[in-house]
């Protein structure tokens, strides 16, 4: 959530912040909320200091002259109906401030979509075949190991069931995975709720923009999570952390859940872009001043991951028409997929600064006795699952339609080949 402050003070920038993003935000009609809120507050106040006033004045004498009491019906009754205004102002207010979304940074790149992202490394060399390399969804139906068809039939399209040695490599993958960034990279592991209420998704900030793309318990009004970023922002909500606590690195694996209506007719064919699909998510809280250098540090880790796994891959700066609604600043990482011919997105690293810590109310102490400052919070994918599927089983494919697997996860798989 944006501050109020900044809004009242540089209202320019916020809307130009938004419409560089493709949005068109309310800043007017939020500016005059905001000044009748604080109308309303004002008059409502000086109203409780004439009436606690008068009270005091009538305890003291045994007189009650009618015209003063009549007065005070009048005092109640206009409290009554500020406080009645007051909520519904407080009301639009709100709504209207949880649709405006982060500022992102100076220098980050105008742009409509992600065919603008900018490409700021590649590394690794693209493979060459002697034959031509097969997308995913033909080895993994020639090698038993997806059944799109079975998919299908027990939940429709954009479903899939992994058998045999699928299963288990998907299993060794995260796995390793969990093992890497706890292990190597410092992470505190996690297991989370997949389902969690509404203020929670709110205070990651999927609500009330993304509501169309969760899925959701009417009866409860409880959300599938989308990404374990959404639990993991809200574990400290309300919270008000000591500086010596930070920074908090956790990571967790989570299935998550889609719809992908914005997604309707695209990559339909094989395991890209489904409906449930595991993840393993990085997440940091830390100090303000420290939240480049860690958005840095996401980054490097998720680039391990590929590194390790010895396929080639690049790394994106989003430019502002593809950022997430919460981001300042956000990286892709993708990795190569020679059957599709196309560069998989495997993880995007985020820079939230301040702004899911307002929705969440989480705070820390930069010293004993110091007023409490919002801390910042960073996410990125430490993969996603089944992209980085595609690009072990396309990269690692041989003439003989097997696929190797790679040496790193051999000692979780316990074999070395699909065949």
């Amino acid at each position: 959530m944006i501050s109020i402050d900044l809004i009242r003070e540089q209202p320019d920038v916020v809307r130009d912040a938004a419409l560089r993003r493709g949005d068109d935000i309310q800043v007017d009609r939020i500016l005059e909320l905001d000044s009748r809120r604080r109308e309303l507050i004002a008059e409502g106040d000086e109203l409780r200091a004439r009436r606690n006033q008068v009270s005091k004045a009538l305890g003291e004498t045994k007189e009650k002259p009618p015209e003063v009491l009549a007065e005070m019906r009048q005092v109640g009754a206009r409290i009554k109906e500020l406080e009645a205004e007051a909520r519904t102002n407080d009301g639009e207010l709100q709504a209207l401030l949880l649709a405006v979304p982060n500022i992102p940074d100076a220098d980050v790149p105008a742009g409509k979509d992600d065919s603008e992202n900018v490409v700021i490394r590649t590394v690794g060399e693209l493979p060459s075949f002697d034959f031509e390399p097969l997308p995913h969804w033909e080895l993994g139906e020639n090698l038993g190991i997806i059944d799109f068809t079975a998919g299908v039939k027990l939940s429709g399209s954009r479903f899939y069931v992994l058998k045999g040695k699928g299963a288990t490599l998907q299993r060794a993958l995260i796995s390793w995975l969990l093992n890497l960034h706890t292990r190597e990279h410092g992470y505190e592991e996690l297991y989370l709720p997949y389902i969690v209420s509404r203020e929670t998704v709110t205070g990651s900030g999927q609500l009330p923009k993304f509501a169309d793309t969760m899925y959701h318990d009417d009866e409860d009004d409880m959300w599938l999570v989308p990404t374990a970023e959404v639990p993991i922002t809200n574990m400290h909500g309300g919270d008000i952390l000591s500086a010596d606590q930070l920074p908090l690195n956790y990571v967790a694996q989570t299935p998550c859940f889609r719809r992908e209506k914005a997604a309707a007719g695209r990559d339909t064919r094989g395991i890209k872009r489904v409906h449930q699909f595991e993840k393993v998510e990085m997440y940091k809280f830390v100090e303000p001043s420290e939240s480049p250098a860690a958005l840095d540090q996401l980054v490097a880790d998720a680039e391990d991951v590929c590194s390790q796994l010895g396929i080639p891959y690049q790394v994106k700066l989003q430019c502002t028409g593809d950022m997430g609604f919460s981001v300042v600043r956000t990286y892709d990482v993708e990795l190569w997929a020679p059957g599709c011919g196309e560069w998989l997105e495997v993880s995007s690293c985020s820079n939230c600064t301040d702004f899911q810590a307002r929705r969440a109310n989480i705070r820390y102490r930069p010293e004993v006795g110091a007023r409490p400052r919002f801390v910042h919070t960073l996410n990125g994918s430490g993969l996603g699952i089944p992209r980085t599927m595609i690009a072990i089983l396309e990269h690692y494919q041989q003439a003989d339609g097997s696929v190797m697997v790679p040496e790193v996860l051999r000692p979780c798989t316990g074999f070395d080949r699909i065949g």
